[in-house]
């Protein structure tokens, strides 16, 4: 003899929809050097936009036991935790410092512009087109592998 809740049972069991597994994002590691770098960028750039067109961001640094200032023009990274600072000292001299993130520590100042006869450009800009060309890279890869 069949079981009365049979159909019951089958019932229930088909209007049961099964838990929906929440989406998993990878968050980002605020540790990594690139977004280091972005935030980096971010406070350099507002600190620029205080200052008039006579003067750009400079940095000082402070260790090997002497003080170098230098004139920043551009920023870099490596991950995971690499960050460049690259310049030009008052004499036109160019320097680049590579730093591990965790020992970074800069002072932001006000220099005279070394050549007022170009336009102010934003710090991190080489970062950021090479970013949206490897964005474009990578999308001309996935169209091809269609």
């Amino acid at each position: 003899m069949a079981n009365p809740f049979d159909d019951l049972n089958r019932s229930l069991l088909q209007s049961i929809t099964p838990p929906r597994m929440p989406e998993l994002r990878i968050p980002t590691n605020p540790n990594l050097a690139s977004e280091f770098h972005k935030r980096l960028v971010k406070w350099i750039n507002d600190y620029d936009s205080s200052l008039d067109q006579d003067h750009e961001v400079g940095l000082m640094l402070v260790s090997f036991g002497q003080t170098v200032v230098f004139h920043l023009n551009d920023i870099g990274y490596w991950n995971p935790s690499l960050i460049s600072f690259e310049g030009v000292t008052n004499e036109g001299e160019p320097v680049e410092l590579i730093q591990h993130v965790s020992q970074i520590s800069i002072l932001l100042m006000k220099l005279k512009r070394l050549d007022t006869s170009q336009p102010k450009r934003k710090i991190g800009f080489r970062a950021e087109a090479k970013e949206e060309t490897n964005e474009e890279e990578t999308q001309s890869n996935d169209e091809d592998d269609a």
